[in-house]
């Protein structure tokens, strides 16, 4: 038998690249890989089943089962089997993958000719890093003064907020807006709104975000009280505990149940004729502690009631402002509120807002400035 007529009764041949089988892990990675790169049109994925492949390249089942296990690990092929036709496959291939696998590998046969020196070892290439001069912040802001703005709102929040740093944080919301993360900071800035207002929740035991109710606060200091803790820590628990939501709301559902019971007992004595039932302390209406409220009371102490009204004047007639434009504090009750801590600052601002008084403060002392 002639041997060209004995090949050809096998049909067409097929070629393969056998470098191409280094870099893919065999000579079936590399079969495969070629088949299905022919049959692409244009798009880099393409669907068909196992019989296909195998008429195509002779490829088995689990030829081919390994081959797209070997062309994934080297990340140049993805597959996924078809949920509307079991037996089909689609096939995504990426050839800068594949082009990017090719050049590393001859980087490295270059270099690995090259003849080292072992005590005087080559210097370490230098890391280029492309640098854009005068760089800025890319963001939705339209303007420099705008973005400025902005910052200067953003650290103006994290002050109040207390954060340990808050220039780091500003930089972390721009540099976050920059990239593409959307901010609600942002959002509310531009609607003008004070920053954080949208992302606060107001809880079930809240009246407001972050106020909890009077009552359920009130509960929750009694009961470090009650176990001899001093008041201002027990309103420091009391309030960190209601700042968690998790620890608050399993103690507002203790709460509630306690409410509960004190209603049902209140009810029962009324109907046994008691006309004001008993309530807890908490449940009373209490003044709320104030620097005004504080600031009047020590300046009764102090003898001298003039200097809140000072700071807080009636509405008067033009002949009652006349009547009463001597009503100036003395010398001696402001030097005595200056010398109190608590009431330093107060006696600065009332000078401060009073220029008609005649006061300054030098040395750490309220003096005339005409004394003459």
């Amino acid at each position: 038998m002639n041997l060209k007529q004995f090949w050809q009764n096998f049909g067409e041949a097929a070629v393969y690249y056998p470098q191409l089988a280094q870099k893919m892990g065999g000579v079936s990675a590399a079969i495969l890989y070629q088949i299905l790169g022919r049959w692409l049109n244009q798009s880099s994925t393409v669907q068909c089943s196992l019989k296909e492949i195998t008429d195509a390249t002779g490829l088995s089942e689990a030829e081919q089962k390994l081959a797209r296990e070997e062309l994934k690990a080297r990340s140049v092929l993805e597959f996924k089997l078809m949920r509307s036709q079991p037996e089909i496959y689609s096939y995504t291939l990426n050839f800068e993958q594949l082009e990017q696998l090719i050049l590393n590998d001859s980087a490295v046969e270059k270099t690995s000719t090259v003849k080292r020196d072992p005590y005087f070892p080559p210097r370490r290439q230098p890391i280029a890093v492309s640098v854009t001069p005068h760089y800025q912040f890319s963001g939705p802001w339209r303007s420099q003064q705008q973005l400025e703005a902005f910052q200067d709102a953003l650290l103006s929040y994290a002050k109040q907020q207390g954060y340990s740093n808050p220039g780091g944080w500003v930089f972390k919301i721009i540099d976050g807006i920059s990239k593409g993360i959307k901010s609600p900071f942002w959002d509310e800035f531009i609607a003008e709104k004070p920053l954080g207002s949208s992302q606060k929740i107001q809880q079930e035991w809240e009246i407001e975000p972050g106020v909890p109710y009077p009552a359920f606060e009130s509960e929750r200091i009694q009961y470090y009280t009650h176990k001899g803790e001093p008041l201002e820590s027990a309103v420091a628990k009391a309030r960190s505990e209601l700042r968690n939501p998790v620890k608050a709301k399993d103690l507002w559902e203790g709460f509630l149940r306690k409410c509960d019971r004190i209603a049902n007992d209140a009810l029962k004595a009324k109907k046994a004729g008691v006309e004001t039932p008993y309530l807890p302390p908490s449940f009373s209406e209490q003044s709320t502690v104030t620097k005004a409220s504080v600031m009047e009371k020590l300046s009764q102490l102090q003898g001298d009631s003039s200097l809140l009204e000072a700071e807080n004047p009636p509405e008067k007639t033009l002949s009652e402002e006349e009547e009463t434009s001597s009503d100036i504090p003395s010398l001696e009750s402001l030097n005595n509120l200056y010398q109190s801590p608590i009431t330093q600052n107060w006696v600065e601002e009332q000078i401060a807002k009073h220029p008609e008084w005649g006061y300054t403060i030098r040395e750490g002392k309220v003096i005339d400035q005409y004394p003459f």
